[in-house]
């Protein structure tokens, strides 16, 4: 037993400055994942504005999943194009994310929930909702890697 105790100062000061370090990594991490979301998310309806798949891909990563409502998950590396294509089709040409929240999972990993609203051509509100979205850390940067999201309207029955 007297052995353990003498062991338990040299783990903290071993542990403790460890523990410090790897917090002040997450939080300069989370800072990072902030910023990069906030301008992804200020050039992702732009997309839709412009016709331009590229801009819609280039927020996703190459194992991105986007979780419908009332449908299935499109994933894999063809999911942004699959969606934008529909989107654009249903007359998505605008839109807005309010971000609430973002919040560290770990370095590679952090999760984002917020508000979103739609328009069309002519600015009309098509719809609204709340979103959570997990982006990843990627070679390229922070990319959504899964996207959810539902409408606040009720059914029509």
């Amino acid at each position: 037993m007297k052995k353990n105790l003498t062991l338990l100062p040299l783990l903290l000061f071993v542990l403790v400055p460890f523990f410090c370090l790897s917090q002040s990594i997450s939080k300069l991490n989370l800072e990072d994942a902030k910023k990069a979301i906030e301008e992804s998310n200020a050039i992702y309806f732009s997309s839709f504005e412009k016709n331009d798949l590229s801009i819609f891909i280039n927020r996703y990563s190459k194992d991105a999943c986007i979780m419908l409502p009332n449908g299935p998950a499109l994933c894999g590396e063809d999911a942004p194009s699959r969606f934008f294509e529909m989107a654009y089709g249903f007359g998505l040409r605008n839109g807005k994310f309010t971000t609430q929240e973002v919040f560290g999972v770990d370095d590679h990993f952090v999760a984002e929930t917020g508000l979103w609203e739609t328009y069309d051509s002519n600015n009309e509100m098509i719809d609204n909702g709340k979103f959570l979205v997990l982006w990843k850390k990627t070679e390229e940067g922070w990319k959504m890697f899964r996207d959810s999201f539902n409408s606040n309207t009720p059914p029509v029955n």
